[in-house]
C-alpha cells in the first residue's frame, strides 16, 4: 500500500477502509518545513517497500490542525500505529527505523 496524505476532508474514509482490509494503520503527524519529519518519511518508505497489509497516513499538521488536535500532536515528527482500530500498539514522538517500526508491528 501507498502512503497517503489525509486532511479532514478524506481521513475518515482513507482510515475506515484501512482497517476493514484489515492493514495496520499508520498514522504519521508531520510538518512540510521539519527535517526530522522528512527522516521519519523516508524510513515508513522503506517499510511500505518491505510489509504488505499497511496503509500510512500522513497528515501535515499545519494543514490539518483539527487532525492534530484530535489526536493531541503536540511535537513532529508524531506517530501513532494501530494493528485494529481499538489497538493502538505505538505512540511517540522523533525518527523511528524502519526495522524497529516493523519488528513493533510483528510482535
Amino acid at each position: 500500500m501507498a502512503m497517503i496524505e489525509v486532511d479532514g476532508n478524506n481521513f475518515n474514509i482513507e482510515i475506515e477502509a484501512a482497517f476493514q482490509r484489515g492493514d495496520v494503520v499508520i498514522l504519521q503527524f508531520i510538518s512540510m518545513y521539519c527535517d526530522s519529519c522528512m527522516a521519519l518519511g523516508f524510513e515508513l518508505e522503506e517499510l511500505d517497500e518491505k510489509m504488505d497489509n499497511l496503509t500510512i497516513l500522513e497528515i501535515d499538521c499545519g494543514q490539518s490542525e483539527d487532525l492534530a488536535q484530535m489526536y493531541e500532536i503536540q511535537e513532529v515528527p508524531a506517530m501513532k500505529i494501530y494493528k485494529k482500530e481499538d489497538r493502538l500498539i505505538y505512540d511517540g514522538v522523533g525518527v523511528v527505523l524502519a526495522v524497529d517500526i516493523k519488528a513493533m508491528i510483528e510482535e
